[in-house]
């Protein structure tokens, strides 16, 4: 009896903190209940405050399709952010196995202006880098989209501190085997750190998939155009139709939503730096 008590008075005491969740979860979903709503609304129905699905997403889908690329679109984003996020893994993790592993007062010389470099705003760089890019002849490329973000200090960081808990008796373990550096880096260094592949991948992605200021001051072409710029195309007529514009923003919201949740545990281990 005295433990069927003292249940009930714990479940009694957690009651309120249940409601709290569940009100914050309400807040944290809705929003991406009503875009899917909205999606299948008429743009009047989502201005007048409609929350009900409608039965207009089919509508929306061919409205959509006639006037924009919208395949087009979804194709130049998923091989920007794939052709990025491969490359600055690579890239970043390399750089950070070295500054970690190798590391003497130089290379932290180094990475302190890597770090320092974090803190000048992107607006800064614009110009310098559309003259770079321009006469490099990349402009409506992907080696223009992606030349600014293959190296970026915060993934080199997030790689050099995860790196701390890289064993150094196995590296040692395997110069004596004879391994070569770059072998120890794909061999043992690459499967060991998995999971902060995994959370570099999705920060990577998320941010190449994301990606609007850039795309726009070098994608002149509009056969280049990635989903942001598709969307921002939506919302720039002199008339919006919200119900078109909802189920573009569906369809650009989707990709970065699978990508997390497929890698979300593996996220998790790799911002707390585990290692496998």
């Amino acid at each position: 009896m005295t433990e069927k008590k003292n249940r009930s008075m714990i479940q009694r005491r957690l009651v309120p903190t249940y409601i709290f969740l569940a009100i914050v979860s309400f807040f944290s979903v809705f929003p991406f209940y009503w875009m899917i709503s909205a999606a299948t609304n008429t743009s009047f129905d989502v201005a007048s405050g409609r929350i009900l699905p409608g039965g207009y997403l089919a509508q929306n889908f061919q409205n959509l399709i006639a006037g924009q690329n919208l395949w087009g679109s979804m194709g130049n984003s998923f091989v920007y952010a794939i052709v990025q996020t491969v490359l600055a893994l690579y890239i970043c993790s390399l750089a950070g196995f070295g500054f970690e592993l190798y590391h003497d007062k130089k290379k932290d010389l180094v990475f302190t202006i890597l770090l320092l470099a974090m803190m000048i705003p992107g607006v800064a760089t614009m110009i310098p880098l559309f003259r770079m890019v321009a006469n490099l002849g990349l402009l409506n490329s992907v080696g223009g989209f992606i030349l600014p973000a293959i190296s970026t200090p915060f993934l080199i960081m997030m790689f050099r501190q995860n790196s701390r808990n890289f064993p150094i008796d196995v590296m040692e373990a395997a110069r004596i085997d004879g391994l070569s550096e770059i072998a120890i880096f794909f061999r043992m260094y690459l499967p060991m750190m998995k999971s902060t592949y995994a959370a570099a991948a999705v920060i990577s992605f998320m941010n190449a998939w994301n990606s609007y200021l850039w795309p726009k001051v070098i994608m002149t072409d509009t056969n280049a155009q990635t989903m942001p710029m598709l969307i921002a195309n939506l919302a720039s007529g002199y008339t919006t139709d919200y119900g078109m514009l909802m189920l573009g923003v569906l369809f650009c919201s989707v990709p970065t939503m699978v990508v997390f949740f497929v890698l979300q545990k593996q996220f998790a281990e790799g911002i707390t730096g585990a290692v496998k």
